[in-house]
């Protein structure tokens, strides 16, 4: 209840004077309050933290590029390496705009020599700021597409509107006739050649994303041990394009925060050598330490992504230190104020360290 009075809401003031749009935050509270996690009971030497994130979602500069192949396939060639899922988003994205199977796309990463300008692919961005490329590409080839519809019916272009993925003629002698995209793509050659087309982008809006996580921990009183035992993100997704993959970036979000509030530390010696530089020293969560995580996706829409999209891929590493450590602090009953939390702290603590 307190932090849904002290929530910000759209219209708010960010932290750097820009005024926030469409944020969740307000209906993540609400969601993670209605969740059975929030009441449930906790056993014995558990304790449960509850915390708040945000990430400030940004755009900039894209580049993006659709063409169509003889037998109606559609090839979209962006500039951001897929390293969450950014391919099969571009694909669904496209796939809507033209209104084709989502089967007839295939997205292929191209370099600079290959394509204009794309931005890093960070920044929960790519969905965002790449995929408005797509569609404005594909809105491109959508245009083009009505033209040599127009073409083959003799018809002005303004006579001809796309619907549900065919050229459909309005006016003229061919009222009512239609040609799919894979009707148009196979006569491309024969009415004026390849049908392609390139478009760069640069959204500058900043719309933060906000999530609302719950963690149930558990203390090993005798060696500090610290057990995450129950795990529940809730996240303003704004539209989710494909939900699995963002259900998989916000438990990936989650167990990267984790790791960090419990295990993850740079141990250097005394002679400033890093001594656990590999991974069987640096100490990352793996799939035996985590539970299960349920996630909960808010849908508040993006007005300015012709989607709805959000960035969800950085949000959901932020609320985890606090509601790891806030767990922890209650099961200990002193605050923990240091990161890692790790057993020789939790030990310390419990015994009056």
């Amino acid at each position: 209840d307190l932090r849904l009075k002290n929530a910000a809401r759209p219209g708010a003031t960010g932290p750097m004077g820009n005024t926030l749009g469409e944020i969740g935050l307000v209906e993540c509270l609400e969601a993670a309050k209605a969740h059975p996690h929030y009441s449930a009971p906790l056993g014995e030497n558990q304790a449960r933290g509850v915390a708040c994130g945000t990430w400030m979602n940004y755009g900039g500069p894209s580049t993006a590029a659709v063409a169509l192949a003889d037998d109606g396939s559609v090839l979209v060639t962006e500039g951001n390496p897929d390293i969450g899922g950014s391919r099969a988003s571009m694909a669904l994205m496209a796939a809507e705009t033209l209104g084709v199977p989502y089967e007839k796309v295939q997205v292929t990463i191209a370099d600079t020599g290959s394509i204009g300008y794309s931005m890093v692919t960070g920044g929960s961005r790519t969905t965002y700021a790449t995929g408005i490329a797509v569609i404005e590409a594909a809105k491109g080839v959508i245009a083009i597409l009505c033209q040599r519809a127009a073409k083959m019916w003799e018809c002005e272009v303004d006579q001809v509107e796309w619907q549900d993925g065919s050229a459909v003629c309005t006016g003229g002698d061919n009222v009512g006739k239609s040609f799919t995209l894979a009707e148009i793509a196979a006569k491309a050659g024969a009415t004026g050649g390849p049908i392609a087309f390139e478009n760069g982008v640069n959204p500058l809006q900043h719309l933060p994303g906000y999530g609302a996580h719950i963690c149930d921990v558990e203390v090993d009183k005798e060696t500090g041990h610290v057990s995450v035992v129950r795990y529940t993100v809730v996240q303003d997704v704004g539209k989710a394009i494909h939900p699995a993959y963002v259900e998989g970036q916000m438990q990936g979000g989650a167990v990267q925060g984790i790791g960090w509030a419990l295990n993850e530390a740079y141990i250097y010696n005394k002679d400033g050598r890093l001594d656990n530089a590999g991974f069987l020293d640096y100490r990352i969560p793996v799939a035996s330490d985590m539970p299960m995580i349920d996630t909960v996706m808010v849908e508040k829409a993006n007005p300015d992504h012709p989607y709805g999209v959000k960035g969800v891929g950085e949000v959901p590493i932020v609320p985890p230190l606090a509601a790891v450590g806030t767990a922890v602090s209650k099961a200990v009953g002193k605050p923990m104020r240091s990161l890692p939390i790790s057993p020789d702290k939790v030990h310390a603590a419990l015994n009056g360290g």
